[in-house]
């Protein structure tokens, strides 16, 4: 029995977390690029911040629900090794893109908050990737780097910006999940 549970508790560690949903991925795409669109007609900077928050939190829940169900049909577990592992290596990030929303916002600097929100994702991302699939931590790498050119740029580029991540990455990683990694 101690070999039994000696090579499952091998076999777990070395395998990837695979549940990353690519499906999800592109419906989290699609209503970032509504969002923008909704967001961009804000008259106020509090308004414009809600319908964002509002977003994160279908994403969250998009997300949630997809990468659920994909580790369902694969027969998989959520509370696995690896998932453990990408959800803790995601989350500190995540957490800590909120504290910085509400300090970056009370502070009067709530135009830092779309390349601080993509940079911290894409940190997220690529902590978590490292126990998932190698297009996972790429795509971290991508918002990355698209947060960094949204700290440089005009700060009137900031929604599109958020439009280009959020949206376009998520559609365009999310197939690639989907087509190569099923679902």
């Amino acid at each position: 029995m101690d070999n039994l549970s000696f090579i499952r508790d091998t076999m777990e560690r070395a395998t990837s977390f695979t549940a990353v949903p690519g499906w999800g991925g592109v419906a989290m795409g699609v209503t970032a690029l509504a969002v923008a669109g909704l967001a961009a007609m804000q008259p106020s900077r509090a308004a414009w911040l809600q319908v964002w928050l509002a977003e994160a939190v279908l994403a969250a829940v998009i997300g949630a629900f997809a990468m659920a169900r994909k580790a369902r049909r694969a027969e998989g577990s959520m509370l696995s090794r690896p998932a453990r592992r990408f959800l803790l290596s995601y989350a500190p990030p995540i957490a800590v893109g909120a504290l910085l929303t509400l300090v970056l916002y009370r502070g009067g600097l709530g135009r830092a908050l779309p390349g601080t929100w993509l940079l911290l994702y894409g940190t997220g991302v690529v902590t978590g990737g490292a126990f998932s699939v190698r297009v996972v931590p790429v795509m971290g790498l991508c918002f990355m780097a698209l947060g960094t050119v949204t700290i440089i740029a005009p700060e009137s580029w900031g929604n599109w910006m958020l439009a280009l991540g959020f949206g376009v990455l998520h559609i365009l990683f999310g197939v690639i999940i989907a087509r190569r990694h099923g679902g």
